[in-house]
């Protein structure tokens, strides 16, 4: 089969498309043929893992993960004997427990993060769901968010941002999302009760108050939010930049319990949260936003692209 490939550390012209082995499932596996795979921030950051000690689980001196990708949406090829909610032919998405599903064939357990694909979405839009979704879900029920609270979502046209402003509207939240100029309109048609343009309006200098402001693209600090949240209001963030420095501020300002941070986590969320997105989706209430779409064979640039840090929800590539 034909997977995207890296040997080494580097730049995304490390990338290359070679021919390897197909994988084979275990008995509680399916095998999906890969239609739309998503390339992503985490790919990049293990493609380059920083601070160096990353490495010790990545690999030392080379990736031991030659295939990224988690993100995807498919045909189901084959399945294990002791599978019984999929059978071959059936139309799938989902994300894999750790990567390869830059390729044409990835294994998943059908006891993962797998689910039907719905018939209303394609199947680039439906690989495009779960990462930024499982981290703004995650994030969101950490903050604690519920009916009548509001919320800032900042960097609102991400992968990240647009899973969260649909997401925090789904938790009953009364939702603020700041962007720039240029995805204005692609926000406003998630459902926010309000978009703010971050080059034109300062959130934090509205005299408003807000229980939670969800950074979710590691350029807000908490240091400039904190003016902005109520007595009892916390900051929480998903960028890995931010990782080294959230502990200690978490700690901090927990024990201060006024105005608080929060750390990043995905430990929020199920395997079993797919099927909530699944039924979302079929109920009109989630999209998955398309930025755009590249063959495999120019994965190098759809990670160039994406590290731009400028796309618009999702980047795809199609196999």
């Amino acid at each position: 089969m034909r997977a995207a490939v890296h040997d080494r550390y580097g730049p995304p012209e490390v990338l290359r498309v070679e021919e390897v082995d197909r994988p084979v499932p275990k008995s509680d596996e399916l095998l999906v043929r890969v239609r739309a795979a998503t390339v992503n921030r985490t790919d990049c950051g293990w493609r380059i893992p920083r601070p160096f000690f990353v490495r010790f689980f990545t690999g030392l001196r080379r990736p031991r993960q030659r295939i990224l990708g988690s993100d995807f949406a498919g045909e189901v090829a084959e399945v294990g004997r002791a599978v019984t909610r999929f059978r071959v032919g059936d139309a799938v998405f989902g994300q894999t427990r750790g990567f390869g599903a830059n390729a044409e064939y990835v294994v998943v357990r059908e006891s993962g993060r797998v689910a039907s694909k719905p018939d209303a979405v394609s199947f680039e839009e439906a690989a495009s769901v779960c990462e930024g979704a499982f981290y703004a879900l995650a994030s969101l029920r950490k903050a604690r968010v519920g009916e009548g609270q509001r919320v800032v979502v900042y960097g609102a046209s991400g992968a990240i941002g647009t899973a969260g402003v649909q997401l925090a509207k789904h938790l009953g939240a009364h939702v603020t999302a700041v962007c720039n100029t240029e995805n204005l309109d692609v926000v406003r048609s998630l459902g926010p009760d309000r978009v703010l343009d971050y080059t034109q309006e300062d959130f934090t200098a509205l005299g408003e108050r807000f229980d939670v402001v969800f950074d979710a693209v590691g350029k807000h600090s908490f240091r400039r939010s904190r003016r902005a949240l109520t007595a009892d209001g916390v900051y929480v963030t998903t960028d890995l930049g931010y990782l080294w420095h959230v502990p200690p501020l978490a700690i901090a300002t927990r024990l201060a319990r006024r105005r608080r941070a929060i750390m990043p986590t995905v430990g929020g969320v199920s395997d079993r949260d797919i099927d909530l997105l699944r039924e979302l989706i079929e109920a009109g209430k989630y999209r998955p936003v398309v930025d755009r779409t590249y063959p495999l064979e120019h994965v190098a640039e759809a990670t160039r692209y994406v590290e731009t840090g400028q796309k618009t929800g999702n980047v795809v590539l199609t196999v």
